[in-house]
């Protein structure tokens, strides 16, 4: 993936650097799991030829689990699948600027959970993308455990 000024700043930040304590499905961190999804977001774009900016779309991407607890701990906030969006979009508009339109990319990505519609390209992009790697990242967590 070609390194953004997005990207850069983001993984780049001490803030964002604590995502790699965080546990998000399986072995796989919060920091891992975004990566891929940024990756695996810019790859359904092109596979697709659907035009979005790349830009946004890395940066979305990267905060949309932005949540900063450990969602594994029973101290953590309720009903996490269903409010991490908002609390990850709040976190991310406040450390690093968003536009409106990826405000509503973060916060739609657990649709239909949360029953926020993607409205942008990128949004729906995010949304697949999010999809496909947390089930790859669970799966291959339960195949090890099957044969550990």
């Amino acid at each position: 993936m070609e390194k953004t000024k997005a990207f850069q700043e983001i993984t780049g930040s001490d803030k964002y650097q604590r995502t790699k304590e965080l546990r998000q499905h399986g072995n796989v961190t919060v920091f891992e799991h975004s990566l891929a999804v940024a990756e695996t977001s810019l790859k359904i774009s092109k596979k697709l030829h659907i035009k979005v900016n790349e830009e946004s779309m890395v940066k979305v991407a990267l905060l949309h689990d932005y949540f900063l607890y450990d969602w594994h701990d029973k101290n953590h906030p309720k009903m996490h699948g269903f409010r991490h969006a908002t609390f990850a979009a709040d976190n991310a508009m406040r450390d690093f600027g968003l536009t409106d339109k990826e405000y509503r990319a973060i916060r739609s990505h657990m649709f239909p959970l949360n029953l926020r519609i993607p409205t942008s390209r990128e949004a729906f992009i995010l949304t697949l993308a999010d999809k496909y790697c947390a089930t790859s990242e669970t799966l291959k967590t339960r195949r090890k455990r099957r044969t550990a």
